[in-house]
Protein backbone atom coordinates (compact mmCIF):
# COMPACT_ATOMS: atom_id res chain seq x y z
CA UNK A 1 0.00 0.00 0.00
CA UNK A 2 0.74 3.47 -0.78
CA UNK A 3 2.19 5.33 1.90
CA UNK A 4 -0.29 8.09 2.63
CA UNK A 5 0.74 12.19 2.80
CA UNK A 6 0.86 14.65 5.77
CA UNK A 7 -0.42 17.79 5.21
CA UNK A 8 0.53 20.59 7.95
CA UNK A 9 -1.37 23.96 8.49
CA UNK A 10 0.69 26.83 10.35
CA UNK A 11 -0.13 30.25 11.12
CA UNK A 12 -0.17 32.36 13.87
CA UNK A 13 -3.38 32.49 16.32
CA UNK A 14 -6.55 33.93 14.50
CA UNK A 15 -5.12 32.83 10.74
CA UNK A 16 -8.06 30.82 10.50
CA UNK A 17 -6.20 27.43 10.63
CA UNK A 18 -8.78 25.39 12.08
CA UNK A 19 -11.35 26.86 9.68
CA UNK A 20 -9.12 25.89 6.84
CA UNK A 21 -8.37 22.61 8.16
CA UNK A 22 -12.21 21.56 8.33
CA UNK A 23 -12.94 23.00 5.09
CA UNK A 24 -9.86 21.30 3.42
CA UNK A 25 -11.14 17.82 4.84
CA UNK A 26 -14.67 17.84 3.71
CA UNK A 27 -12.84 19.01 0.03
CA UNK A 28 -10.52 16.00 -0.24
CA UNK A 29 -12.99 13.78 1.36
CA UNK A 30 -15.05 14.77 -1.68
CA UNK A 31 -12.48 13.52 -3.72
CA UNK A 32 -12.53 10.11 -2.71
CA UNK A 33 -9.45 10.45 -0.28
CA UNK A 34 -9.34 8.79 3.29
CA UNK A 35 -8.86 11.93 5.11
CA UNK A 36 -7.83 12.15 8.71
CA UNK A 37 -7.80 15.67 10.43
CA UNK A 38 -6.06 15.88 13.41
CA UNK A 39 -4.51 18.86 15.90
CA UNK A 40 -1.74 19.98 17.72
CA UNK A 41 -0.77 19.44 20.72
CA UNK A 42 -3.41 16.66 20.92
CA UNK A 43 -4.74 14.60 19.00
CA UNK A 44 -4.50 11.92 20.92
CA UNK A 45 -5.47 10.86 24.74
CA UNK A 46 -1.64 11.64 26.05
CA UNK A 47 -1.19 14.56 23.79
CA UNK A 48 -4.60 16.42 24.47
CA UNK A 49 -3.90 16.15 28.57
CA UNK A 50 -0.24 18.17 27.02
CA UNK A 51 -2.52 20.68 25.57
CA UNK A 52 -4.24 21.32 28.78
CA UNK A 53 -1.31 22.06 30.33
CA UNK A 54 0.73 24.47 28.28
CA UNK A 55 -3.03 26.25 27.28
CA UNK A 56 -3.42 26.82 31.16
CA UNK A 57 -2.90 30.93 31.84
CA UNK A 58 -2.47 29.70 35.54
CA UNK A 59 0.49 27.78 34.90
CA UNK A 60 3.88 29.83 34.58
CA UNK A 61 5.98 27.22 32.32
CA UNK A 62 9.32 28.54 31.22
CA UNK A 63 10.49 28.72 27.25
CA UNK A 64 12.67 25.23 27.35
CA UNK A 65 9.74 23.41 29.40
CA UNK A 66 7.26 24.74 27.18
CA UNK A 67 9.59 23.51 23.89
CA UNK A 68 9.88 19.89 25.60
CA UNK A 69 6.40 19.50 26.69
CA UNK A 70 5.17 20.73 22.80
CA UNK A 71 7.81 18.35 21.78
CA UNK A 72 6.38 15.39 24.06
CA UNK A 73 2.91 15.41 22.88
CA UNK A 74 3.98 15.64 19.13
CA UNK A 75 6.53 12.20 19.82
CA UNK A 76 3.10 10.93 21.11
CA UNK A 77 0.79 12.15 18.15
CA UNK A 78 3.18 10.42 15.51
CA UNK A 79 3.49 7.04 17.28
CA UNK A 80 0.05 6.64 18.51
CA UNK A 81 -1.67 8.19 15.08
CA UNK A 82 0.14 9.52 12.33
CA UNK A 83 2.38 7.52 11.65
CA UNK A 84 0.41 4.60 11.43
CA UNK A 85 -2.05 6.66 9.24
CA UNK A 86 0.56 7.52 6.67
CA UNK A 87 1.57 3.77 6.71
CA UNK A 88 -1.58 2.64 6.17
CA UNK A 89 -2.34 4.65 2.77
CA UNK A 90 -4.33 7.80 4.68
CA UNK A 91 -3.84 11.71 4.17
CA UNK A 92 -3.34 13.30 7.49
CA UNK A 93 -4.24 17.00 7.90
CA UNK A 94 -2.38 18.21 10.90
CA UNK A 95 -3.54 21.50 12.26
CA UNK A 96 0.06 22.39 13.60
CA UNK A 97 3.15 20.86 13.40
CA UNK A 98 7.15 21.03 13.86
CA UNK A 99 7.04 24.58 12.41
CA UNK A 100 5.13 26.08 14.94
CA UNK A 101 7.38 24.91 17.54
CA UNK A 102 10.29 26.78 15.46
CA UNK A 103 8.16 29.75 15.18
CA UNK A 104 6.37 30.47 18.76
CA UNK A 105 10.09 28.65 21.08
CA UNK A 106 12.81 29.04 18.12
CA UNK A 107 11.50 32.50 17.37
CA UNK A 108 8.75 34.03 19.65
CA UNK A 109 10.42 32.19 23.11
CA UNK A 110 14.09 33.44 21.77
CA UNK A 111 15.23 29.54 22.31
CA UNK A 112 16.89 29.74 18.70
CA UNK A 113 15.37 27.85 15.46
CA UNK A 114 18.43 25.38 15.46
CA UNK A 115 17.80 24.36 19.13
CA UNK A 116 14.26 23.70 18.92
CA UNK A 117 14.46 22.03 15.34
CA UNK A 118 17.34 19.17 17.54
CA UNK A 119 14.32 18.17 19.75
CA UNK A 120 11.72 18.10 17.16
CA UNK A 121 13.78 15.79 15.13
CA UNK A 122 14.05 13.39 18.37
CA UNK A 123 10.74 13.31 18.68
CA UNK A 124 9.54 13.15 15.68
CA UNK A 125 12.12 10.32 14.48
CA UNK A 126 12.07 12.41 11.22
CA UNK A 127 8.55 12.39 10.01
CA UNK A 128 7.76 15.55 7.97
CA UNK A 129 4.91 17.18 5.97
CA UNK A 130 4.28 16.50 2.06
CA UNK A 131 2.97 20.03 2.13
CA UNK A 132 2.54 23.40 4.49
CA UNK A 133 -0.03 25.61 4.28
CA UNK A 134 1.41 28.53 6.20
CA UNK A 135 -1.91 30.96 6.53
CA UNK A 136 -0.36 34.41 6.68
CA UNK A 137 -1.39 37.29 8.18
CA UNK A 138 -0.93 40.66 10.16
CA UNK A 139 -0.07 40.00 13.84
CA UNK A 140 -2.54 42.65 15.26
CA UNK A 141 -5.33 41.31 12.86
CA UNK A 142 -4.50 37.55 14.14
CA UNK A 143 -4.72 38.85 17.81
CA UNK A 144 -8.30 41.01 16.95
CA UNK A 145 -9.47 37.88 15.46
CA UNK A 146 -8.09 35.92 18.95
CA UNK A 147 -10.17 38.36 20.61
CA UNK A 148 -13.32 37.96 19.00
CA UNK A 149 -13.85 34.18 20.00
CA UNK A 150 -16.35 33.23 22.06
CA UNK A 151 -13.13 31.07 24.35
CA UNK A 152 -11.23 33.00 26.71
CA UNK A 153 -7.72 33.55 25.76
CA UNK A 154 -4.87 30.85 26.29
CA UNK A 155 -1.80 31.61 27.93
CA UNK A 156 0.27 32.00 24.47
CA UNK A 157 -2.61 33.85 23.18
CA UNK A 158 -1.95 36.23 26.06
CA UNK A 159 1.60 37.15 25.30
CA UNK A 160 2.58 40.66 24.43
CA UNK A 161 2.62 41.96 20.49
CA UNK A 162 6.84 41.59 20.46
CA UNK A 163 6.04 38.03 20.58
CA UNK A 164 3.55 37.25 17.78
CA UNK A 165 5.86 39.80 15.45
CA UNK A 166 9.17 37.60 16.61
CA UNK A 167 6.97 34.63 15.84
CA UNK A 168 5.44 35.67 12.11
CA UNK A 169 9.45 36.69 11.68
CA UNK A 170 10.32 32.94 12.43
CA UNK A 171 7.51 31.30 9.87
CA UNK A 172 8.88 33.99 7.22
CA UNK A 173 12.56 32.86 7.63
CA UNK A 174 11.35 28.53 7.57
CA UNK A 175 9.58 29.56 4.08
CA UNK A 176 12.43 31.72 2.48
CA UNK A 177 14.46 28.18 3.08
CA UNK A 178 12.19 26.02 2.21
CA UNK A 179 10.05 27.43 -0.48
CA UNK A 180 8.74 24.22 -2.52
CA UNK A 181 7.36 22.55 1.07
CA UNK A 182 6.24 25.50 2.64
CA UNK A 183 3.32 27.43 0.57
CA UNK A 184 2.22 31.19 1.50
CA UNK A 185 -1.67 31.87 1.59
CA UNK A 186 -3.10 35.46 2.23
CA UNK A 187 -4.93 34.61 5.31
CA UNK A 188 -7.06 37.98 4.86
CA UNK A 189 -8.85 36.33 1.97
CA UNK A 190 -12.12 35.06 2.23
CA UNK A 191 -12.42 31.53 3.97
CA UNK A 192 -13.80 30.02 0.28
CA UNK A 193 -10.42 31.83 -1.73
CA UNK A 194 -8.41 30.68 1.01
CA UNK A 195 -9.52 27.28 0.07
CA UNK A 196 -9.03 27.65 -3.17
CA UNK A 197 -5.35 28.72 -2.49
CA UNK A 198 -5.31 25.56 -0.30
CA UNK A 199 -6.15 22.97 -2.80
CA UNK A 200 -4.03 24.65 -5.73
CA UNK A 201 -0.83 24.08 -2.89
CA UNK A 202 -1.31 20.91 -2.89
CA UNK A 203 -2.43 20.09 -6.29
CA UNK A 204 0.66 18.30 -7.72
CA UNK A 205 0.47 15.85 -4.45
CA UNK A 206 -2.87 14.60 -5.61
Amino acid sequence: MDRGRLITIEGLDGAGKTTLASALHEALTRLGLDVRLLREPGGVRAAERVRELVSDPELQIGPRAEALLYAAARAQLVDEAVEPLLRGGAWVLLDRFVDSSLAYQGGGRRLGIGAVRAINEFATQGTRPDRTLLLTIEPGLGRARSRERAHPLDRLEREHDSFFERTASAYDQLQTEEPQRIRRIDAAQAPADVLAAALEAIADLL
